[in-house]
């Protein structure tokens, strides 16, 4: 079986090195981005199994990567784990419409995040 691919994107270098070691760790291929347009540039010639984001990044925040990866056939279907700061939240429609997996707060655990994203795979898997 091939390598799941996870692209993980956030300006914050010390969040992007911490989940990318943990995914690294269990055995996923990972791919980063420091903002959602290179994030998109790179979902759009690799196709993530999944996308793990940040909301707030320069360039584009993470909730217009997720509506561009929506408007684009090929990335449409692209499940997306959304973190966001504390405080930060994100309307439930919002989610619904953008079909945004989950959300997790920051300060999150990398074991949270894999937990996360082993149960969004799991589930788009029987979609």
């Amino acid at each position: 079986m091939d390598k799941r691919k996870a692209l993980v994107v956030d300006d914050e270098f010390h969040i992007v090195q911490v989940v990318s070691i943990k995914l690294k760790n269990n055995g996923y291929e990972v791919m980063t981005a420091e903002n959602g347009g290179m994030a998109y540039d790179l979902a759009c010639q690799n196709a993530p199994d999944i996308i793990i984001t940040d909301y707030q990044m320069p360039v584009m925040s993470g909730l217009e990567l997720i509506e561009k990866l929506r408007q684009n056939s090929d990335t449409t279907h692209i499940p997306v784990i959304m973190l966001t700061a504390r405080g930060f939240s994100i309307e439930e429609d919002q989610k619904e419409k953008l079909h945004i997996a989950a959300c997790l707060s920051k300060p999150f655990s990398p074991r949270e995040v894999l937990q996360t994203i082993e149960d969004v795979l799991a589930q788009s898997a029987t979609v």
